[in-house]
């Protein structure tokens, strides 16, 4: 069945409501989004993840919907998924603003402290198994977030790029030192946060005077995690962000310190799916780790 029929068919399952204008936004015949209008009106939002992506809908269903469950930011409503399909409401795009992105600062702040149960824990219901882009990604909870993230965040892509000739082994043996270090450099001790983990500017949707949080690979983290995501590739009104965040739940004063050691993780993710470049950037995020520590 070509993917355009699929998506009518799983979106009329999934609602319960006849799709009556399906457009595709973009993907090809393995993975693909929609814009569909239903016969009631209702814009929705459809979506499909490649067969070698096992447990990506739940993942990312799970997500939303524990995202949603506090109130606090702005998250598509999850109207229903399948193993292959994902229906969410359709959100129209529109230009950022400054008091949208105070909204999210004070907004993400406060879905930070809802706090998980662990830190690695999936969303409720959410597979251990995820992912974060095309990348797969275990949440395995740990006691505290420097056995964490150097167990489950940095060393598994590690590997991997050294694997794959992506790092050589004098570029490897600068992240290992982070790992070997990590209780040092991790700052000080918090509480596992509720993160929506992989909070690149990409992920931001600026919609009807809000910043919509979108594509999640949420679990119990913590929360520098999060901001230095944001700094990682920019984002619109980025300080409004952190100054609003910093009224509602303050950061350790040197938390910008460690945000090289934060985006280790997706600059490890970029240079296992898309090579030597991201590398390189994530043996510099590595030094700068150590050196702030």
């Amino acid at each position: 069945m070509p993917v355009r029929d699929e998506a009518q068919s799983a979106v009329a399952a999934l609602t319960g409501r006849a799709p009556v204008e399906v457009r595709q936004l973009g993907g090809g015949d393995t993975a693909a989004a929609f814009a569909v209008r239903l016969d009631d009106g209702t814009a929705v939002f459809a979506k499909t993840a490649p067969e070698t992506m096992p447990g990506a809908i739940a993942a990312e269903a799970a997500s939303l919907a524990w995202l949603a469950e506090p109130g606090v930011v702005a998250v598509p409503e999850v109207l229903g998924h399948s193993e292959r399909w994902l229906v969410t409401a359709h959100i129209a795009e529109s230009a950022p603003t400054a008091a949208a992105a105070e909204r999210l600062g004070r907004g993400l702040a406060e879905l930070h402290a809802t706090g998980a149960p662990a830190f690695g824990a999936p969303p409720p219901g959410g597979p251990a198994d995820a992912w974060i882009g095309l990348a797969p990604m275990r949440n395995d909870p740990e006691p505290d977030w420097p056995t964490f993230y150097a167990a489950h965040r940095i060393e598994p892509y590690l590997r991997r790029a050294v694997d794959d000739g992506t790092l050589s082994a004098s570029d490897s043996a600068v992240i290992s030192r982070v790992c070997a270090d990590i209780d040092r450099l991790a700052g000080p001790a918090e509480a596992p946060a509720r993160l929506h983990g992989d909070l690149w500017s990409g992920n931001v949707h600026w919609a009807a005077d809000q910043a919509w949080l979108i594509d999640p690979a949420a679990h119990g983290g913590h929360r520098e995690t999060d901001l230095a995501m944001l700094h990682l590739f920019g984002c619109p009104h980025l300080e409004r962000v952190v100054a609003a965040y910093q009224e509602v739940h303050p950061l350790a004063a040197d938390w910008r310190d460690r945000i090289p050691l934060h985006q280790l993780f997706p600059l490890l993710v970029h240079a296992v799916l898309f090579g030597s470049g991201y590398a390189a950037q994530a043996v510099r995020a590595a030094r700068a780790a150590l050196r702030a520590g």
